[in-house]
């Protein structure tokens, strides 16, 4: 972890599976709260998904 200040808006993308809603949960309980729906697509093998999170104030 670098000392740099935490981005108020990130884009988590990747394979729809427990990893990834593994990546969200840790992003909420650091201070990040849902922006939007989010988008999924669908890659010929797998769903991929991406959430945007915003940084609480």
């Amino acid at each position: 972890m670098t000392d740099e200040a935490p981005l108020r808006y990130r884009v988590l993308t990747g394979q729809d599976d427990k990893a990834f809603c593994a990546r969200v949960s840790e992003a909420l309980e650091s201070g990040y709260r849902l922006h939007g729906s989010p988008a999924l697509t669908y890659n010929g093998d797998r769903v991929i998904v991406a959430q945007a999170l915003v940084l609480e104030d």
